[in-house]
């Protein structure tokens, strides 16, 4: 998972105020069925509710098969708002004063634009984080994370609204490959989000510090227990997080994350208290259809009767403009539509369903020269040759099998980097460094190595022998040495800011590429 200078901060803070934006089921239900709302749903704030909806949502897929309804209600907007976790102690704290003022000021109109986008996926997470046993204002880290942009893309390779990195989203569950990218997924990145927020505030006994972690990964924050221990022995419950904040220890972008998220849990809660009115967006819903194997997004959206990009935003994770070859898909539609679904693909003609074909490739052929022969760019006949990247001539050898997807096809996938690049810390002479794998204990891990566990426990400042897939823990080295590692973290790192005042400053928009 991430976790670079959270992009709200990172945007917001400059000068111009620019923000950036389990396996899966395989029955071929659809999710059209009614269901029956549990009582004590969440819902969110009147202010960013739709008037005219005051009944329960359509059942929405949660965990896989699973469903789960999200009711969409009206309630009192004149109700005093509440928060599940703790954000009137320390509305006047400094560093969340500061950004309640960045937030409502020159950086106003994006982060409204964000908080709005936000709605569409609100009932959906915050059913997601009652479920997991996460208090459903933690929601607002995805503001903070990405803007709630589903493509966010961070220079140190975090992709999604939960900016999670390959190890360790594969770690929580996710598929990540040539193909998919659940990190992209809402519903499941969120999924993987909840149980790892609950994790880090089991491990720490503090959402808030969970939180830090979460940024600057869990290993920072437990050496950090354990170096302020004397500090931290009075403390109780989320002072503990500004305790730490206040030693030269946590990266400022660490330090600034939290009261980030408080002050965004502050402003969407009482958006007319700061001058703000917020439009709902339609919630995040659909129906989900079995297709086959190679099914192009362009015949499963002729199938629906709406759009490519509708049913590429529905289906956020596929990368290539296809779903992924060999076995059938459980693809995303909008409701509605699934009645009708399978007799209309059934007439399709075999072309539109067809997503990509074999070609023997000629004496003198290039990447261009088929690309341009097939009506597609030569980008995304190398996209689909990886091994076309390699040639240095750029003439491809007689009799070469290139595939080649077609237009429909071509038009709807990414242009993306690989989502199995990915960086790594590195290990020295003198220091040794594992990346944790799922399944790995600190025990087996300790064997690995030929040390033991209290040692690696002692090395990382763990109180408690928690370790999560896709963490980097120290395994050898001496105690001072460790002492001067900067970032060796389960999340992606980034460059500290100048000053705490300004720390979300000079930092550049997450790119998708």
């Amino acid at each position: 998972m991430k976790h670079t200078l959270p992009i709200l901060g990172t945007i917001v803070c400059c000068l111009s105020a620019i923000l950036p934006s389990q396996a899966r089921g395989q029955s071929g239900d659809s999710l059209s069925k009614p269901v029956v709302v549990p009582a004590g749903q969440p819902s969110a704030p009147a202010t960013v509710r739709p008037e005219s909806v005051d009944v329960a949502r359509r059942a929405v897929e949660l965990f896989g098969d699973s469903l789960a309804a999200f009711p969409v209600a009206k309630v009192d907007s004149v109700a005093e708002p509440t928060w599940d976790m703790d954000v009137r102690s320390y509305e006047s704290q400094e560093r969340v004063a500061y950004y309640v003022g960045l937030f409502t000021g020159r950086s106003k109109e994006r982060i409204r634009d964000r908080l709005e986008r936000g709605t569409r996926y609100e009932p959906m997470i915050r059913a997601s984080m009652k479920a997991g046993g996460v208090p459903e204002d933690m929601y607002y880290l995805a503001l903070v994370e990405s803007g709630f942009d589903n493509n966010a893309y961070s220079r140190a390779a975090a992709v999604g609204m939960w900016q999670f990195m390959t190890s360790t989203a594969k770690g929580m569950g996710m598929r990540v490959d040539w193909w998919v990218d659940e990190r992209r997924d809402p519903v499941k990145s969120t999924s993987a989000a909840v149980r790892f927020i609950k994790e880090l505030r089991e491990q720490f006994g503090s959402l808030y510090l969970a939180a830090a972690a979460y940024n600057g990964g869990p290993g920072r924050i437990a050496r950090g227990m354990t170096r302020y221990a004397d500090d931290l022995d009075n403390t109780q419950g989320e002072d503990a997080f500004f305790v730490l904040a206040e030693k030269d220890y946590l990266k400022n972008e660490t330090r600034e994350y939290v009261p980030q998220l408080i002050a965004a849990a502050l402003i969407a809660k009482e958006p007319a208290r700061y001058g703000m009115e917020l439009h709902a967006r339609e919630p995040y819903a659909y129906d989900s259809v079995q297709v086959p194997a190679s099914t192009p997004l362009a015949a499963i959206a002729k199938a629906a009767g709406t759009s490519v990009a509708t049913v590429a935003e529905l289906n956020s994770e596929l990368l290539r403009g296809m779903t992924p070859p060999r076995v059938s898909y459980l693809a995303r539609i909008p409701t509605g539509s699934a009645a009708a679904f399978d007799s209309v693909f059934a007439e399709l003609p075999k072309s539109d369903r067809a997503a990509t074909s074999v070609v023997e490739s000629k004496k003198g052929d290039t990447a261009a020269r088929l690309a341009n022969a097939h009506g597609i760019s030569e980008a995304a006949v190398v996209g689909f040759n990886p091994k076309l990247r390699r040639l240095k001539s750029g003439r491809l050898a007689p009799g070469q099998a290139i595939l080649i997807p077609t237009a429909a096809v071509a038009a709807a996938a990414l242009s993306i980097p690989d989502p199995s690049i990915e960086k790594y810390p590195r290990s020295t002479k003198k220091m040794k460094v594992h990346a944790v794998k799922k399944g790995e204990t600190i025990g087996a891990i300790a064997k690995k190595y030929g040390t033991s566990s209290d040692r690696i426990m002692k090395l990382n400042g763990l109180k408690k022998p928690m370790i999560f897939p896709g963490q980097s823990l120290i395994v050898s080295g001496s105690s001072a040495k460790v002492k001067s590692v900067k970032s060796v973290k389960l999340v992606k790192s980034s460059k500290p800011a100048k000053s705490s005042k300004s720390s979300a400053a000079g930092k550049k928009k997450p790119r998708n590429k």
